[in-house]
């Protein structure tokens, strides 16, 4: 098995990017040009795959970036669509909107998934795969939206474009419905995260092999990637053991799911380069805050120094 090969693309290694650092979130302030730059000076020197969330204006300056400074990497761009139904099995109290608010955001991410089609086209030479949306399936997620409409917004994709298309969602969805979604796919991204399922770190990988491996065998016919996966450095025991987590055991993680993604032929972004002040509470330890391998002021975790 080579999904490298299946999706068309040369072997190596991914990571998932955003560049928000102190002082800047979404909607808000973005990174500069320069900052970018920046970064992505450090991304080339271990991958060679980026995935960018969103068609927005920080993901332009990425793709500006990356054509301007003959930066040697290629991105999975994706558009963030919002919910077009309410979930009220959100556990942390989101998920439920107006019906005015909810038709609103259908007509926002029918705009964006023509913006996600634009900057695919525009930057064909730097963009590999194209995805329709992320976690927007799940049972637990604050921005539901109906297979169904997942499915047109691949359509739509697919009939302006030649770019390969996938959507990004949590393994279990894969498993307990999306088959119809699946088969429209040109390729299937999944989420793996042991630690958020109280895996200890000794049985971190073969929980993720367990749960990449159920996805392959339910589509043998259809390319499997795993679009997130990495672990945190810190937790505040929101939804994490904080024993579980720390510079060594993301390390381990990280060092044993390239090991195995690269010998299996799996393409597999690791979650995620940087870390993010903004994500997540105003705790200084909640988890979202901590998945980078490299700190919120670039320097590198112990999983990037060398021994």
């Amino acid at each position: 098995m080579n999904n490298f090969q299946k999706i068309g693309i040369e072997p190596g290694l991914a990571i998932c990017y955003s560049g928000y650092r102190k002082g800047q979130k979404p909607g808000n302030t973005i990174p500069t040009y320069e900052q970018v730059k920046e970064d992505l000076t450090l991304i080339t020197k271990y991958w060679k795959y980026i995935r960018l969330y969103d068609c927005d204006a920080h993901s332009k300056t990425v793709l500006e970036v990356i054509r301007n400074e003959a930066f040697d990497l290629q991105v999975m761009l994706g558009a963030f669509i919002e919910a077009e139904a309410n979930n009220f099995n959100c556990p942390w109290g989101g998920g439920i909107y107006s019906k005015p608010d909810l038709e609103e955001n259908a007509e926002r991410n029918l705009k964006k998934i023509d913006r996600l089609i634009e900057m695919g086209i525009q930057y064909s030479d730097i963009v590999f795969a194209l995805s329709v949306g992320n976690e927007a399936c799940v049972d637990w997620t604050d921005h539901m939206v109906p297979e169904q409409k997942v499915l047109d917004y691949v359509k739509r994709v697919k009939e302006r474009t030649n770019i390969p298309v996938t959507f990004c969602e949590n393994y279990v969805p894969w498993l307990s419905k999306l088959e119809e979604l699946a088969a429209e796919l040109d390729f299937i991204s999944i989420h793996t995260y042991p630690v958020w399922e109280y895996k200890s770190i000794q049985s971190g990988l073969d929980y993720t092999k367990e749960n990449y491996y159920a996805v392959a065998e339910k589509y043998p016919n259809k390319p499997v990637v795993i679009s997130e996966a990495g672990w945190t450095t810190r937790s505040n025991g929101q939804g994490i053991d904080p024993l579980q987590v720390n510079e060594e055991n993301q390390k381990r993680y990280f060092e044993e799911l390239t090991e195995w993604t690269i010998k299996d032929g799996i393409p597999t972004f690791f979650f995620e380069a940087f870390d993010e002040d903004w994500k997540g509470s105003e705790d200084p330890s909640e988890p979202e805050k901590h998945w980078g391998v490299f700190k919120i002021d670039r320097t590198p975790k112990l999983a990037l120094q060398e021994t």
